[in-house]
């Protein structure tokens, strides 16, 4: 059974993801939490949301920037993906805003990481495990065989991590727009 929850995004441009499976045509959303199109156009930022994939098609990682759980994860990820087929941007700043609401979220929606494609956006356990595909090993070997997981029991999960992650692990007073290499700087979208 394939529990893979992907959202459909109205352009043409081929995911870059390894494995990535897409929902054919307009199916519904498993989630209250987002639409299956995309807006390529906003009209009140100062980002053009299709212009972040006409000349690069590395799909972006959409993060808290003031969650420390959320900022290691950044850094783990930053590691772990030397072909740097990923980059980031924190929900925060203007391009996550933009990024969202062309998906069909609220802009200022930090209930979840985000990882947009040119053609989908993936959302909660769903975008962590396509995420952990894309990295170097073992992260492919621990995030594939979780994809089988029924998808309710993984976002219920990440929905009790996610709801709890600032008394948990603390947060930050300003967004980490950059990490504490400045060599991956050219990743981080403002």
């Amino acid at each position: 059974m394939n529990t893979s929850l992907s959202h459909k995004i109205a352009v043409s441009s081929p995911s870059v993801l390894p494995g990535s499976r897409l929902q054919k045509g307009n199916a519904a959303p498993r989630s209250k939490h987002v639409r299956t199109t995309c807006r390529n156009t906003l009209a009140s930022s100062s980002v053009d949301a299709a212009a972040i994939f006409s000349t690069d098609k590395r799909p972006v990682i959409l993060f808290d920037g003031v969650c420390n759980l959320c900022n290691n994860g950044v850094r783990t990820a930053v590691f772990n993906d030397p072909q740097k087929r990923f980059r980031l941007a924190a929900l925060q700043s203007n391009t996550g805003r933009a990024l969202q609401q062309r998906c069909g979220r609220q802009p200022d929606d930090l209930s979840s990481i985000v990882l947009v494609t040119p053609d989908a956006f993936h959302i909660k356990s769903e975008a962590i495990l396509k995420i952990g595909q894309g990295l170097r090993q073992p992260f492919p070997v621990l995030a594939t065989p979780l994809l089988v997981v029924p998808l309710p029991l993984r976002d219920g999960i990440y929905d009790q991590i996610a709801n709890n992650r600032y008394s948990f692990f603390g947060k930050r007073d300003v967004c980490q727009l950059r990490p504490d290499n400045q060599k991956h700087a050219d990743r981080f979208l403002a």
